[in-house]
């Protein structure tokens, strides 16, 4: 017995086998118990610790110094590093949805591209709005606009949808400040300015190919109608459709008599926190160190600062000025700010559960192993970050536990920034990829947009499997070329 534990906990091969089964456990508790993924994640996690042999002053210190602990450390380090970076983007992306910004994008989309380009608009509104909006959300506040342009259009919802799904699918899963890639920025200690900038570098090929290519090809072969009871009434005087009570339905902006707020300030608004995150990072590059231009671009373009920048312009412009009290305000922010808790659990836990396999030494005799069958980094990172995907469905779970199982891969081999960005999107990308009944998000597209199960496999399954594949395959050729 005692031989079996020291294999366990001493060799490569036993931590691996160590590696597996609680990576097998934590599976188990999440698709077959149903346990939440925060429990399962954290219950996984100190379970690994004890079974590796770990003092119980390093996994959770002691009664009277606590925060030198694996638990603290691995919560705190992550979270110090998030939280207010999704909780402003979550604000913001609130005030936009509220004020009309996504009718205003709409519109301004529709009216340059036409009735034959409404796919391509929708693809695009996606993607702009899906930046600072998370994916849930910009289907609630999108669906609607996308039933009116497929009723206008009478072709099948399934070509105006996919567009715009394949767009808040890519911003969602590659795009700072959407949890995800913020996550992978604290775990593989890369700046959020090499995730943008590889977020679309990566991102952009693979929307083209799922959304437009795909959408474009399946659309035209899965026929949907857009049911009465999504769109009650097409079109009034207002300045958006006025939709029934059928799914997204309750979610959809709310109207005033105030004016729609110009295209131009509601991209202006969504541009703010991008440009201060890149001109912070191109500052670094650039500028010499002791640059007093450095210092005010470093200070602007922290992604904290940067979005409360743009979350106070957001309010004043969208807000104070067009009639909203700051009471209102306030309010809003508030019930933005009730869904993110558990995503914060759900992310502590999982950063929690990566220290752990960091502190048993998995991680070096995962390199070793790597190493002995010439796998690179990237392409193990993509296989882990697939494999988590298909079997438990969250994306979020995927990414923060290959997050934490790959950070020790790249610590200490000299990569570049782009070179770790690279590897955090391929993260990204196996985290997208093959969404099945297991994913929350599948059973919300069919019932938004009017689909079978077996329709949403053909058409949304197949969609995120493209993006996934060739954001990836776009990731390693520069990989290639820079690690």
């Amino acid at each position: 017995m005692n031989a079996t534990v020291d294999w366990l906990r001493t060799t490569t091969p036993g931590l691996l086998v160590l590696c597996g089964l609680a990576i097998a456990v934590l599976l188990l508790a999440i698709i077959k118990v149903k346990l939440e993924p925060f429990i399962a994640l954290l219950l996984t996690g100190l379970a690994l610790a004890l079974a590796a042999g770990l003092p119980v002053s390093k996994i959770v210190g002691t009664a009277i110094k606590p925060g030198d602990s694996l638990l603290e450390t691995g919560f705190g380090g992550i979270l110090g590093h998030i939280a207010v970076i999704i909780g402003l983007g979550t604000v913001l992306g609130a005030i936009l949805e509220r004020s009309g910004g996504a009718d205003v994008l709409t519109g301004k989309l529709l009216s340059v591209f036409g009735e034959k380009g409404a796919p391509v608009a929708m693809g695009l509104l996606g993607l702009i709005f899906g930046i600072p909006v998370f994916f849930d959300i910009g289907i609630f506040v999108l669906a609607p606009l996308v039933y009116v342009a497929a009723k206008r259009g009478g072709r099948s919802l399934v070509l105006y949808a996919m567009p715009m799904l394949a767009g808040l699918s890519m911003t969602h899963a590659f795009l700072p400040p959407h949890p995800g890639p913020v996550a992978l920025g604290g775990l593989l200690g890369v700046s959020l300015g090499w995730l943008i900038l590889m977020g679309f570098v990566c991102g952009i090929p693979g929307f083209i190919a799922a959304g437009i290519v795909w959408g474009s090809y399946i659309g035209k072969r899965v026929h949907v109608e857009v049911p009465e009871e999504f769109l009650v009434r097409p079109e009034t005087e207002q300045t958006a459709p006025v939709v029934g009570d059928g799914p997204g339905t309750a979610a959809a902006v709310t109207k005033t008599e105030t004016a729609a707020p110009p295209v131009a300030v509601i991209g202006g608004i969504i541009a703010i926190p991008l440009l201060l995150i890149l001109g912070a990072t191109f500052g670094t590059q650039w500028l010499d160190k002791k640059s007093q231009l450095l210092q005010v671009l470093t200070f602007l373009g922290t992604p904290a600062v940067a979005l409360l920048i743009a979350v106070l312009v957001a309010f004043y412009v969208l807000g104070v000025r067009r009639g909203s009290s700051v009471q209102e305000l306030s309010t809003l922010t508030a019930e933005s700010l009730k869904p993110v808790g558990m995503l914060l659990l759900v992310v502590g836990a999982g950063a929690f559960f990566g220290k752990v396999i960091s502190a048993t030494g998995i991680g070096t005799a995962l390199a070793d192993t790597m190493s002995a069958a010439g796998l690179p980094v990237i392409v193990l990172a993509y296989i882990i970050s697939c494999g988590l995907r298909i079997a438990q469905g969250s994306a979020t779970v995927a990414i923060v536990t290959t997050g934490g199982i790959v950070a020790p891969l790249v610590a200490g081999h000299g990569y570049s920034q782009m070179a770790i960005a690279l590897i955090a999107m391929a993260i990204a990308a196996g985290s997208i990829i093959l969404s099945h009944v297991n994913d929350g998000g599948f059973w919300i597209i069919a019932k938004y947009f009017n689909l079978t199960v077996k329709q949403t496999l053909q058409t949304w399954t197949v969609l995120e499997t493209v993006l996934s594949v060739v954001s990836f395959a776009v990731a390693a050729a520069l990989f290639a070329l820079v690690g």
